[in-house]
């Protein structure tokens, strides 16, 4: 399969489990950039309702592909060639679709998800053996809303260390992007 990710502001939930869209930070838009060049992924959305945050994106991809950016770093304009941004997450699967064809598998992420999850290796076997697309969402602030989670295809667990080191369950985006992509699309 073709993989995509999509780092969402909206809609997501604030600490007061309030729905909510959280800011876009620089750091997220490289660095996910970088992970997602390094494992291949042919698409990374930022969704973010706000018009000004979309803004703000598209002026940081620009200087990297065509601005002062590119000439300074040849390498980081690579990986800012699959930066894309949507408003939200039906105008990232119309992308998708648009680019490929059909509608993407959805596959959501969540620190808390325990059951009805589909478990990381038999994921990665879907992606390798089965045609298509799939499109794995990454949420911000306190996790993606139930309503959007219900929306999907598929759940992942949450990322865990092993018994005896997971009293501590709060990764940086940009950590737990990394990690699930390890997982999945990564060399064993």
């Amino acid at each position: 399969m073709d993989i995509y990710i999509a780092l969402i502001h909206h809609p997501v939930r604030n600490r007061a489990g309030e729905t909510v869209a959280t800011a876009v930070t620089n750091l997220d838009i490289h660095d996910l950039a970088r992970t997602a060049r390094t494992y291949d992924v042919r698409g990374y959305f930022v969704v973010t309702p706000i018009a000004q945050q979309r803004s703000l994106v598209e002026r940081i991809v620009s200087h990297w592909q065509e601005g002062e950016g590119k000439a300074f770093n040849p390498v980081r304009a690579r990986a800012f060639e699959r930066v894309r941004v949507a408003p939200d997450v039906d105008h990232a699967l119309e992308a998708i679709s648009a680019q490929t064809g059909h509608r993407p598998l959805t596959v959501v992420t969540g620190a808390a998800f325990k059951d009805d999850t589909i478990s990381y290796d038999a994921l990665r076997a879907r992606l390798i053996d089965e045609d298509g697309a799939a499109l794995i969402l990454f949420g911000t602030g306190w996790g993606i809303t139930d309503s959007l989670v219900a929306r999907c295809d598929l759940r992942l667990p949450g990322l865990r260390a092993v018994p005896g080191r997971d009293s501590y369950n709060h990764l940086s985006v940009r950590s737990a992007v990394s990690i699930v992509l390890d997982r999945l699309l990564g060399d064993r």
